[in-house]
């Protein structure tokens, strides 16, 4: 796992809340953040910038299947590659676990984002309409697959 990425454990909750609050309009809550960690199919890693937790990427993982939930760093922290941290690491978490693919959805207007993941490997899969609420907006499906040695 890359240096100042680190597995979090429920230790982290309040942490991953704080960035949760910080960059959603519907955060997962600390209940919710809690219940994801506890479950043997779900990961959370976070980066941190000395103790603090300044972002986070959570996984649900199903058979050989990634379903990324949230990439978050908190507004002050962005444009400094942490975000490419977290997927890297993310990407190394998939090809340890044997995972075919990761995916997720992208809100359409979030042109960053979608740069990001397409700088780290993911292509658009497909499009969900009216799929986000607060506000009300489309998504745009990402996915990166990954090939293994049979």
């Amino acid at each position: 796992m890359r240096e100042n990425v680190k597995i979090c454990t429920a230790e982290d909750v309040p942490a991953l809340a704080a960035v949760e609050n910080a960059c959603f309009s519907r955060p997962l809550s600390e209940g919710q953040i809690r219940s994801l960690i506890q479950s043997e199919n779900t990961v959370f890693l976070g980066t941190r910038e000395g103790e603090r937790l300044v972002g986070s990427v959570w996984v649900q993982i199903v058979l050989d299947e990634g379903y990324i939930g949230n990439v978050a760093v908190l507004p002050e922290c962005r444009r400094r590659g942490l975000a490419d941290g977290l997927l890297r690491a993310l990407d190394e978490l998939a090809r340890d676990r044997g995972l075919r693919f990761l995916t997720l959805e992208v809100r359409a207007g979030n042109t960053p984002a979608i740069r990001l993941y397409e700088k780290n490997g993911y292509l658009r899969a497909g499009f969900r309409p009216g799929y986000y609420s607060a506000p009300k907006e489309d998504a745009v499906l990402m996915t990166k697959e990954f090939e293994h040695d049979e």
